[in-house]
């Protein structure tokens, strides 16, 4: 178990078999949480050529991720352009509670995968297809890095930190397959019934974007730089990022600096910024460690 995963003591998810045909990050990320709370899962992968183990990029270029991503997961391959896959898919497909795709529209349907054929022939199934944006814009090709830009996410030429929207696409996978399962058991004319979810990659990446949207994280935005108490300052012997946002943590912040400790007037002001940056510059990576501890001020010492 990882951090990122569930714990494996809490299983509401045991009996349930999930199919999936996704490959690279957002599905099988997607997958590997519901492994960890109870899932019965399978992935169906491309057969490799003569020789190689996986088709999925995941497995190429990070096989270590994809060793994390798939521990648990039954593996199996086929082609399914040809009729033997087509069997070993629909096999498959018979004995699934819940798809999970990441293909285009297109390919889905030349693969005879398309919603409606799916539940005309299962009709208990229930599909999560994971496309890069929503409706008529998932034919489109892209990947995280343009969807973070799309929304506003890429600033500068520094690449992002991490796959922001690969993984909240994976979050929001997760979120589907749950939704999924509880609407195929409520009550009704519908119960029993699987049901179709679309997950957009753009559309994780403008819910991450949304403190944004709002203006929290820009420049203007306390969490963007303007509150001299929540941001990220050079010291003696690397950097500190510190979260005094609320008034008692920036009082106490400011007390540490000996400077005021009425952060409701003073945290906006360049006169702050200027002091609490001299002050760090004065403090290591030790001394600012034990000040955290000692006045309950949450801030994190980096290297360099």
């Amino acid at each position: 178990m990882t951090a990122a995963t569930p714990s494996l003591s809490i299983t509401p998810l045991k009996g349930v078999r999930v199919l999936t045909l996704a490959l690279n990050l957002p599905g099988p990320a997607a997958v590997m949480r519901l492994q960890a709370m109870g899932a019965k899962c399978t992935k169906l992968e491309p057969l490799p050529p003569a020789g190689g183990t996986t088709l999925d990029p995941m497995g190429l270029y990070k096989p270590e991720a994809y060793a994390v991503m798939h521990q648990g997961v039954k593996v199996v391959q086929a082609d399914l352009k040809s009729e033997r896959g087509q069997v070993a898919l629909h096999k498959q497909l018979a004995q699934t509670d819940v798809l999970i795709t990441s293909f285009r529209p297109s390919a889905l349907k030349k693969l005879g995968m398309n919603w409606a054929d799916l539940h005309r022939a299962y009709p208990a199934l229930c599909m999560i297809a994971i496309v890069g944006s929503p409706g008529e814009r998932a034919e489109e090709p892209g990947h995280d890095l343009t969807y973070l830009a799309e929304n506003h996410l890429v600033t500068g030429l520094e690449l992002p930190a991490t796959l922001y929207a690969d993984m909240g696409g994976s979050l929001l996978t997760t979120e589907a397959v749950l939704k999924a399962l509880l609407l195929r058991q409520r009550p009704g004319r519908s119960h029993g019934k699987g049901v179709f979810q679309e997950i957009a990659l753009s559309d994780a990446a403008a819910y991450l974007a949304l403190p944004r949207t709002w203006g929290l994280t820009t420049p203007q935005g306390d969490v963007g730089g303007a509150h001299a108490g929540y941001k990220v300052y050079p010291c003696k012997n690397g950097r500190v990022a510190v979260a005094a946002l609320e008034p008692h943590f920036a009082a106490r912040l400011c007390e540490a600096a000996g400077l005021s400790t009425d952060p409701a007037k003073q945290m906006q002001k360049k006169a702050t910024h200027e002091a609490l940056a001299a002050f760090f510059l004065t403090q290591t990576r030790q001394q600012l460690d034990r000040l955290a501890a000692s006045k309950d001020i949450p801030l994190h010492s980096l290297a360099r």
